[in-house]
C-alpha cells in the first residue's frame, strides 16, 4: 500500500513542495501534524478558497494591465506554435540579464530589461540609464513586426513594460506573453542559457 502523503505547491515561483508522509506517526503526533497542517496548509495555496483569491487577483491585474496596455495576449501553446512555425518574430526577455536572463530563457530571445513595477513614462534612473532611443533602436525600424515580451510569471509587470512601451513607439504587432518563464516551464519546454 502507497504511503499516503500531503503535497502542496506555492503560488510562488519555483519547483519546492512539501511532503509530509503520515504513515508511522503515533496518535499525539498525527494530533500535532494535523494541528500544524492546518496552520501552514492555507499558505501553500492549497485552501480552495484563498488560492481563488489569489487567482483572482492575477487576473484583475493582468486584465487592467491589457487594457491599459492595448496589447493582445498570447497563451503558451500558442507562442510554442509559433516559434515552431519558423515565422520571424522578436521575442524579448524583460527579465534582469544576469540573476535569469543568462540562467535560462526562451530559445531565440534576445533581452531588455525593464523593472519590476508598472511605469507609465519612460525614466533612464529606473531603465539603469537605457534611453527610449536605446529601447527603439533594439526594436528595429519595422513597426510591423511581431514583437513577443515576456518575463517570469503572470503577476511581473516587466513584460507589460515592455509591450506599452512598444506600443507607445508606433509599434502595431506587439504581444504579451503573461505567463512567462514558469509557463513555459510548466508545459514542459526547455530553456537556454548563456
Amino acid at each position: 500500500m502507497p504511503k499516503p502523503t500531503i503535497e502542496c505547491s506555492p503560488w510562488r515561483r519555483g519547483d519546492q513542495r512539501l511532503k509530509i508522509s503520515l504513515v508511522n506517526i503515533p496518535r499525539w503526533g498525527f494530533a500535532l501534524v494535523s494541528a500544524c497542517l492546518l496552520l501552514i496548509l492555507p499558505g501553500c495555496g492549497t485552501n480552495k478558497f484563498q488560492q481563488e483569491l489569489k487567482t483572482e487577483e492575477a487576473a484583475i491585474k493582468l486584465t487592467k494591465e491589457t487594457l491599459q496596455g492595448n496589447y493582445p495576449l498570447i497563451a503558451t501553446a500558442e507562442l510554442k506554435a509559433l516559434l515552431d512555425s519558423g515565422e520571424k518574430i522578436l521575442l524579448v526577455d524583460t527579465m534582469p540579464t544576469s540573476a535569469s536572463y543568462n540562467k535560462g530563457h526562451i530559445s531565440g530571445a534576445v533581452n531588455f530589461v525593464f523593472p519590476k513595477v508598472v511605469i507609465d513614462e519612460w525614466n533612464e534612473t529606473s531603465m539603469g540609464e537605457q534611453t527610449i532611443a536605446d529601447f527603439e533602436a533594439f526594436l528595429g525600424e519595422d513597426k510591423q513586426r511581431k514583437i513577443v515580451f515576456y518575463c517570469g510569471y503572470v503577476k511581473c509587470p516587466r513584460s507589460h513594460n515592455g509591450a506599452v512601451f512598444a506600443r507607445k513607439l508606433g509599434f502595431v504587432n506587439v504581444y504579451r506573453y503573461p505567463g512567462g518563464i514558469d509557463a513555459w516551464r510548466g508545459a514542459g519546454y526547455r530553456l537556454t542559457s548563456k
